[in-house]
């Protein structure tokens, strides 16, 4: 029986224009000699779709790609099998919550952070993987970090061939390597100047879907292209959608979030067509790892969703709260990725 090696059929060009893969020599030189890397590099650098095809390709094993967001994770997976010229499930497939696409032929898989807990507990040596990648590690989690410590206590007993890779654009690279005792590599990426304008309505728990679109409709008319809105949840997407209805001519509006359809998730991902705009609104999702074609303006609400612990009631609840620096440089520069 003849064996065919499918990690040989990536073809380099497509690729090669991507900052990303200027470092991809130097990462996997680094991982036959190191047993840990950190990697950072801007939004829009390749990162996340190309330094694992060439991690996969130079170490000739199997890798997981840990992704902290389902609808980044699908896409990621459908944009390396695209390079292969493959479906979802062959060479490159997905697993997470109620949804995987692998098959006996899969040597990358895109995985979600329960999932990579789970595989973990189950098998705590990660038998027959011989990579794990943690993508967009800023966006930590009791998940990820879980995940991170069990993976590095199997490399550090049984499993010293293991490699673990952690990329992000925005990281203390500097504490997380001597942790990990790794070596950091760096991309300067490829991002586009942005102007910043800060509005002079303050958006709040109560009002964020009035003041957005306000600024939205100001947005659309007095710049071109498509505009990404930031705004804390579903319920405040969906109002600020009615508001909308009817006040952007024929710009069409696409909300964006973790528990829509993945057809309704690829209309708002998808270029638009050549002499149309559209609006997407969007939980922090779109944050991190995805590029969503014509985007050249980007509206910021300020505010996320996120699990808020009760010391009183020793429950955890969500809350709206202020967004970081770090979350606030990664919004602005979905802006400057393709112009």
């Amino acid at each position: 029986m003849e064996i065919i090696d499918k990690s040989q059929m990536l073809d380099f060009q497509k690729i090669s224009h991507l900052p990303a893969f200027s470092i991809a020599e130097e990462v996997n030189s680094t991982l036959k000699e190191n047993s840990s890397v950190v990697i950072t590099a801007p939004p829009g650098a390749g990162k996340s779709t190309v330094l694992p095809l060439t991690i996969m390709e130079g170490l000739k094993g199997k890798g997981l790609v840990l992704e902290p967001r389902r609808l980044a994770a699908r896409q990621i997976a459908e944009r390396m099998a695209s390079l292969l010229e493959e479906n979802v499930g062959e060479t490159v497939g997905y697993r997470m919550r109620f949804e995987t696409k692998v098959s006996a032929s899969t040597q990358l898989e895109v995985i979600t952070e329960g999932i990579l807990t789970r595989m973990l507990v189950s098998d705590p040596t990660l038998e027959g993987v011989d990579f794990v990648i943690f993508d967009e590690f800023h966006e930590r989690s009791l998940n990820s970090d879980v995940a991170l410590a069990l993976t590095r206590e199997a490399q550090q007993i049984i499993r010293p061939d293991l490699r673990i890779v952690i990329m992000s654009a925005t990281i203390d690279a500097t504490t997380i390597c001597k942790k990990l005792n790794a070596k950091i590599i760096e991309c300067e990426g490829r991002m586009f100047p942005v102007d910043v304008v800060h509005t002079p309505e303050e958006a709040n728990e109560n009002n964020v879907a009035e003041v957005v679109a306000h600024v939205i409709r100001q947005a659309h008319q007095e710049h071109q292209g498509d505009i990404l809105v930031f705004l804390p949840g579903e319920g405040e997407i969906h109002k600020c959608h009615d508001l909308l209805q009817n006040a952007l001519g024929a710009t069409s509006i696409r909300p964006l979030y973790g528990m829509l359809s993945p057809a309704e998730q690829r209309l708002a991902i998808a270029p638009s067509k050549e002499g149309e705009r559209k609006v997407v609104l969007s939980t922090p999702i779109a944050e991190t790892s995805l590029t969503i074609e014509g985007v050249r303006i980007v509206v910021d609400s300020g505010l996320c969703r996120t699990m808020v612990f009760d010391a009183q009631s020793g429950l955890s609840h969500l809350k709206t709260v202020r967004i970081s620096k770090d979350m606030a440089t990664q919004r602005m520069g979905r802006a400057g990725r393709l112009s």
